[in-house]
């Protein structure tokens, strides 16, 4: 069976789309982990991948290049390098900057038809360090306009803009891009007028993936240029996507989640991130100021419910948490009922942060929550949190504000989050075979 699979690869290069398209659908059932013969991608790899540019890999090229071609090629093409990236031997190769470059502009390019697809490929490829390294320097080529377009985008699955634009490309970098690409909602529930083909849920759990990075996280908590190919008016990249901790999609809130938590990790944005949208702060070193990202509303509307609080304690809280609706539920995931604990955890390191919430109605949600919570574990979390906000202060002000609590790190609430890969997309012929549910 194996030699019979191996007599396919040629195959993958005839000039009838047909062939192409028969040939791939043979080979895609073996990509999943587990799969008999999955091992025929990985020839000229076993050697702990040094054998990387070697003819072995002429496979891995030939799907690459067929993520380019016509739809059912492609969407084959891309399914089976989504499963076939959970291997470190072959993310090497998905990792290089050319056909990291064209994954990201056809991700960005509102016309690309799977671009979800590329997008789960993406959060698979940034779990690993080198590919992250590589997407944070990044840069792809755009002309500007109305609307920005991708050059590299231009595919078969991924028609260019009509009418052209005009003026000549330059580089952006590719991050900011891909924040504004996510923080551009898909809301018409008509497919055709959509004004993205995809949804790009997965680039979610690409940030998490880079925000494990300390680099990562100091571009979250960088003033940068509001819109990617333009200057004028700075904002913190994580502004973009923090309104998104209570979207009904699990990997996208799950991913914002996760992103927040990694964020509060560096103790010198926690101002930036708490301050409202009205403040312009700064991130030591930078002097560059930006409005305040004002996450804490977005923290806490996941863990509160329909309580009624007195007056007093209604004051307390963020606007956006006031006098919220009977029908208001709490997040169903435990897991990210606990991420958004921790990120409070963390929040409360500095003194500055702790006052900050104990002004701001933190402890009259986590109280509410506390005593409708079923998992030991966040219960505890809750516990440590209030003895945090409740606790007495040092009484000289000169005392060093970190002298109580450990420095941040792993250990302090448990791990950074990342998003785990993307499980094996095994072969079928319902378009549903694409929508990933969990994290």
């Amino acid at each position: 069976m194996e030699e019979q699979l191996r007599e396919l690869i040629p195959f993958l290069r005839d000039r009838n789309p047909q062939v192409r398209q028969v040939a791939l659908s043979h080979l895609l059932p073996q990509t999943p982990s587990g799969s008999p013969h999955r091992n025929i991608f990985f020839t000229g790899l076993q050697g702990g991948g040094l054998q990387v540019k070697s003819k072995d890999t002429d496979l891995l090229r030939d799907l690459k290049l067929l993520c380019r071609d016509q739809l059912s090629v492609a969407h084959d093409a891309f399914r089976a390098l989504v499963n076939l990236s959970d291997s470190p031997l072959i993310v090497s190769s998905l990792s290089e900057p050319n056909f990291l470059t064209f994954i990201v502009s056809y991700i960005i390019h509102p016309n690309s038809i799977l671009a979800d697809l590329a997008s789960m490929l993406l959060s698979n490829l940034t779990s690993s360090s080198s590919a992250t390294s590589t997407l944070l320097s990044l840069k792809v080529p755009v002309i500007p306009g109305t609307e920005i377009y991708a050059t590299q985008s231009r595919c078969g699955t991924s028609a260019p803009p009509d009418p052209y634009p005009d003026g000549d490309a330059t580089e952006v970098l590719a991050l900011p891009l891909l924040l504004d690409a996510f923080s551009t909602l898909n809301t018409d529930p008509d497919q055709l007028k959509k004004k993205r083909k995809g949804d790009l849920h997965f680039l979610a759990s690409v940030f998490a993936n880079i925000s494990l990075a300390p680099a990562g996280r100091a571009f979250f908590l960088s003033a940068q240029p509001s819109e990617a190919s333009k200057s004028g008016e700075f904002e913190y990249p994580l502004a973009k996507i923090v309104s998104f901790t209570e979207h009904k999609d699990t990997i996208r809130r799950g991913g914002v989640a996760s992103t927040l938590k990694n964020c509060a990790f560096q103790a010198a944005g926690h101002k930036a991130m708490l301050s409202p949208e009205s403040e312009k702060v700064t991130v030591p070193p930078s002097t560059t100021e930006a409005p305040g990202v004002d996450a804490l509303p977005y923290i806490l509307l996941p863990l509160a419910g329909p309580e009624e609080f007195d007056l007093e304690d209604q004051e307390k809280l963020p606007e956006a948490l006031q006098f919220l609706p009977p029908t208001k539920t709490r997040e169903v995931d435990p897991a990210l009922r606990l991420m958004h604990i921790e990120t409070l955890l963390l929040l409360c390191h500095t003194r500055w942060g702790r006052d900050y919430i104990r002004e701001h109605g933190v402890y009259e949600i986590v109280r509410a929550a506390h005593l409708v919570e079923t998992v030991d574990k966040i219960s505890e979390h809750i516990e440590r949190l209030v003895t945090l906000i409740k606790g007495d202060e040092p009484s000289d002000p000169k005392e060093l504000e970190e002298s109580e609590f450990e420095p941040i790190h792993e250990a302090s609430v448990g791990t950074l989050d990342g998003i785990e890969k993307t499980p094996s997309i095994e072969p079928s012929g319902d378009d549903e075979d694409e929508k990933i549910e969990e994290i």
